[in-house]
């Protein structure tokens, strides 16, 4: 295309180009380098610099590489010739001003090439701008100079500037986070981004540590960020560079994708190929830098696999058959064990072999694979490394599915494939509680590949992971069991936060769902690391207790015990219910996270007490209510996410007031609303909010389960419906999982369970007309 040039009278005309759809991304950035060159060599030339002798305009950094974005900076140096008699004091001048009237985002400096050079001496940001200098107007000599001195002095100081430039990288990446991981990353300056890519181009630039495979999936996994990083800032005409949750449906549609997720899955597969791709160029040339040192010893699969550990990394020999799937994973579970990686020639020779791998797997194979998995945390940048290079779903080819793609909701950390890492990784923490740790392991490696599919990941999964397993040869008992505990993964965790434990009906349901104590403890275990894998506020002190506590419960189930287990907690005790029979007055108590009410038995109890504490800004955790002979008891399980100390003194108090019915529930929690939402804008989240009805979860009770979007007040926005209704609320247990709640009422009429479908209709809609009438 022509060379678009702008009048500087006129200005820089950028709307035709920012409203052209048909270019994006790379194309897009140089079209508009193009325009901006043109531009500034024309106000060149009216400054009067265009022509004079030893004077040039050079373009740096991003503007330098031709990859201007809507928003980015234009980083621009006039260079000039000391000896030459020139103005260029005025000429700068002259220049600057019809940029900064424009109110465009300029980096600009003036000085000779020496004085540049002997800058970038000294400044870092300074050296790695000037590798990109071009000339954009004026004599070109200067610029040529300068590109030449630049070049040359950061490859003859290599030794002194890549540790610096190497240091500053993982100083961004500890601000920035993962761009593949975090549901709103940052394209430029996180793990994997932008910026990852320019560092190892320079670092390449001072001295050789990219394969060519290397650059080529560099510059492919670039060219999707730089897209998305286009978009973002057309679409909001801002230099943001963060994909914020809001602007990522535009981004994708603007980019021709289906929507959100598949934008978000190209873009976590682009960024972990960068960061593996730049983690391994500086793991290799840190290696180089420090020298051969032979660090050999014995190999842990048969003396005649060819498999080494030499100078920190696992070598395969020239004759490995690597067409034995038990030599490639025993070379990969010597890494993992050993806490290092597999070298990269063997890592590519592995990569380049085609030959398929038979079935069913051989026993050896399986015992690597296992002892793989047990390595734990190591695992997983062995096993990613073998995913890079492609080997890894040759190992499991249905792990395609699950590749980068993202996870909904805001509780995950990471993506699927790389939370299945993370929670193998945790599992063998807790492979001692299990008789069989292989099973477990195996488990947690595939509990969530039914994600891939698109349908209910735990009947899905339950299927995969059979077909898995059997075509890895594991004996039929083994395969039914692995495959029940990808199934019922979500179990525990479901039941222990939404379901009373001591009820007898829920540990029967567990314990009919498990089927066996050792099938039990495995799920135990899964449900755990599967917990710290997502995160903590999955998996708290809190809903660990619940969990341990349903456990107990259900081994008793199992081992056919009637009696219950010594550390059941029964609510109302034996000593709550005498004083709740023998006093006629109110008590208000409170003992650490717990607050306890004793008061005469009316309609609204249980609301007006969620009301105010939804008030002063309490989280309930659990809730229990009991009456009898017209008295009342309810306990409530709190945490305060704002303080250190709960102020039960002003709770209490107030408390009071609404009991008797003097305080203004409602009108107080619209005010903390409307003052929240103002400092928190889009915080109360979004979604749909479902009502079901369970009639098996409980002995003499109906459980409601609410799923809605969290805000101030959804509790006492759903217990005053249930109480309008004249129900009997006999225990909640409310749990908020990122910006959703899923509470479970157990709540009862007059004549017990509630099984009338008019009524609970009636019941459906009283509690969506209150969260979203």
């Amino acid at each position: 295309m022509d060379e678009p040039v702008a009048s500087a009278s006129m200005g820089l005309e950028r709307g035709p180009l920012l409203a052209d759809d048909s270019l994006s991304g790379r194309s897009w950035c140089r079209a508009h380098s193009d325009l901006v060159d043109g531009w500034l060599a024309e106000l060149l030339r009216q400054a009067g610099g265009a022509e004079a002798p030893g004077v040039a305009l050079a373009a740096v950094g991003g503007y330098g590489r031709a990859e201007l974005c809507p928003r980015s900076d234009i980083d621009v140096m006039l260079v000039h010739d000391r000896r030459v008699d020139v103005d260029v004091a005025a000429i700068a001048q002259r220049l600057w001003y019809p940029v900064w009237e424009q109110e465009l985002h300029l980096g600009h400096s003036v000085c000779t090439v020496r004085d540049a050079l002997a800058l970038a001496a000294n400044d870092l940001d300074t050296a790695t701008s000037l590798l990109s200098a071009r000339p954009v107007a004026g004599d070109p000599a200067p610029v040529a100079e300068l590109a030449a001195g630049a070049d040359d002095r950061w490859r003859k100081r290599a030794r002194h500037v890549l540790p610096q430039l190497a240091e500053r990288v993982e100083r961004r990446h500890e601000k920035a986070g993962e761009v593949a991981f975090r549901a709103e990353p940052d394209l430029k300056e996180g793990r994997g981004g932008l910026r990852d890519v320019h560092a190892i181009r320079w670092a390449e630039a001072a001295h050789r540590i990219l394969l060519d495979v290397d650059v080529a999936v560099l510059d492919d996994a670039y060219a999707t960020l730089l897209d998305a990083r286009v978009e973002l800032q057309r679409l909001t005409a801002r230099p943001t560079n963060v994909l914020a949750l809001e602007h990522q449906a535009g981004v994708a549609a603007a980019l021709g994708m289906s929507g959100a997720d598949e934008l978000m899955a190209r873009i976590a597969e682009a960024a972990r190929a960068i960061a593996w791709t730049s983690d391994d160029a500086w793991r290799r040339r840190e290696s180089s830098r420090r020298g051969a040192q032979e660090l050999t010893r014995a190999p842990v699969a048969d003396p005649g696999s060819g498999i080494r550990i030499q100078n920190g990394e696992v070598v395969l020999a020239e004759d490995a058959p690597l067409d034995d799937l038990g030599v490639v994973l025993a070379a990969a579970a010597t890494a993992a064990g050993a806490g290092v990686v597999i070298e990269r020639a063997s890592l590519e020779r592995l990569a380049a072999t085609t030959a398929p791998w038979g079935e069913p797997w051989s026993a050896d194979a399986r015992l690597q694979l296992v002892e793989l998995l047990r390595a734990g945390d190591p695992a997983i940048r062995v096993i990613e490394a073998l995913d890079r290079r492609g080997v890894w779903s040759r190992v499991v080819p249905e792990w395609t599915s699950v590749r980068s793609l993202p996870q909904h909701g805001a509780l995950h950390e990471f993506t699927v494939d790389r939370h299945l890492l993370e929670t193998v990784a945790a599992a063998a923490r807790l492979a001692h509680r299990v008789a069989r740790p292989d099973l477990l392991l195996m488990a947690a490696i595939l509990h969530d590949i039914g994600k891939g599919a698109g349908a209910d990941h735990t009947e899905t999964g339950a299927e995969v992971a059979e077909e898995i397993c059997r075509r890895m040869g594991f004996a039929p008992d083994d395969v039914s069991t692995v495959a029940a505990l990808v199934e019922h993964h979500l179990l525990l965790r479901d039941v222990a936060t939404r379901r009373e434990i001591d009820d007898p009906a829920t540990a029967r349901r567990v314990a009919s769902a498990v089927g066996s104590i050792e099938r039990l403890r495995m799920l135990a275990a899964l449900t755990e690391a599967d917990g710290v894998a997502t995160g903590a506020t999955v998996w708290d002190p809190w809903t660990a207790q619940l969990a341990a506590r349903l456990v107990e419960r259900v081994a008793h189930q199992l081992r056919g015990w009637r009696e219950a287990p010594d550390d059941a907690s029964t609510f109302p005790t034996d000593e709550q219910l005498a004083r709740l029979r023998m006093s006629d007055d109110r008590r208000l108590e409170v003992a650490g996270d717990v607050l306890t009410l004793m008061t005469a038995d009316r309609p609204g109890i249980f609301s007006r007490v969620a009301g105010v504490l939804a008030i002063h800004g309490l989280d309930v955790l659990a809730a229990a209510a009991y009456s009898t002979r017209g008295r009342a008891l309810a306990e409530f399980r709190v945490s305060d996410p704002l303080r250190d100390e709960t102020p039960w003194a002003k709770v209490t108090a107030d408390l009071e007031l609404a009991l008797d019915g003097r305080l203004a529930i409602r009108a107080r929690l619209s005010e903390r609303v409307r003052t929240y939402a103002r400092a928190t804008p889009g915080a109360l989240g979004d979604g749909t909010t479902t009502v079901a009805f369970d009639d098996r979860a409980s002995v003499d009770a109906t459980v409601i389960d609410v799923q809605a979007p969290d805000g101030i007040g959804v509790l006492y926005r759903i217990t005053h419906a249930l109480a309008e209704l004249d129900l009997d609320i006999r225990s909640a247990k409310v749990q908020t999982l990122g910006r959703r709640v899923h509470d479970a009422f157990y709540v009862r009429d007059r004549g017990g369970k509630i099984t009338d479908a008019c009524t609970l209709a009636e019941i459906e809609r009283a509690i969506l007309h209150s969260l979203v009438g």
